[in-house]
């Protein structure tokens, strides 16, 4: 898959795991996400999916930590969540919110097969053990949208490596080194207030 890594993704890694600001950081990359997504949904269908996606988020920040913990570099990591976003989105028959097509579900599964299996994680069962003792909120599936074929915002050709596009806009493979400079006031959400909080 290819994402992007610049200074904001290392400032939200670092601030997910400080007190605090963590919670903050937290919160707002769920929003992120959800309003990010959602901006692919045909509008008819973006209220009605919010509240899953935030709930969906939200566990997938929980299997971020766990993957760091486990040893994967940040870009893996986040590619990690992404992929069980596609995966959910895929299940829904959200072809339009999809990174990459349906026919390398399998592919990005087997890359990370180690992590997925060792929580839970089925193409099936997205969340796996990450799943909220509640569940996710319900939203409707469009199977049509998926029986049509069109992934509008899928990005195919990327299954085999986590491909990052850096700061300066250059491709590469696997990730860059975590700078030394970075700060958590430049974590989404985060002022110099909350940073320096007790």
């Amino acid at each position: 898959m290819k994402l992007r890594q610049n200074v904001r993704h290392w400032a939200a890694k670092q601030a997910l795991t400080t007190p605090v600001v963590g919670n903050v950081v937290h919160d707002r990359l769920v929003g992120l996400h959800t309003d990010v997504f959602l901006g692919r949904a045909d509008e008819a269908h973006r209220e009605e999916r919010r509240d899953h996606l935030d709930d969906f988020f939200d566990a997938t920040m929980d299997a971020y930590l766990a993957a760091l913990d486990g040893g994967y570099p940040e870009a893996e990591a986040r590619e990690i969540t992404h992929i069980q976003a596609n995966f959910d989105f895929f299940n829904h028959g959200w072809a339009e919110m999809m990174e990459f097509p349906a026919d390398e579900l399998e592919a990005h599964y087997r890359r990370y097969e180690e992590f997925f299996a060792d929580h839970g994680v089925t193409i099936d069962d997205p969340l796996g053990e990450f799943a909220p003792d509640g569940g996710v909120a319900d939203a409707p599936a469009t199977p049509d949208a998926m029986a049509e074929g069109e992934f509008e915002n899928a990005v195919a050709g990327f299954a085999d490596d986590a491909y990052v596009v850096d700061g300066d806009g250059e491709l590469t493979t696997g990730g860059a080194e975590e700078p030394d400079d970075v700060s958590v006031t430049d974590a989404p959400g985060v002022d110099e207030d909350e940073a320096n909080a007790d």
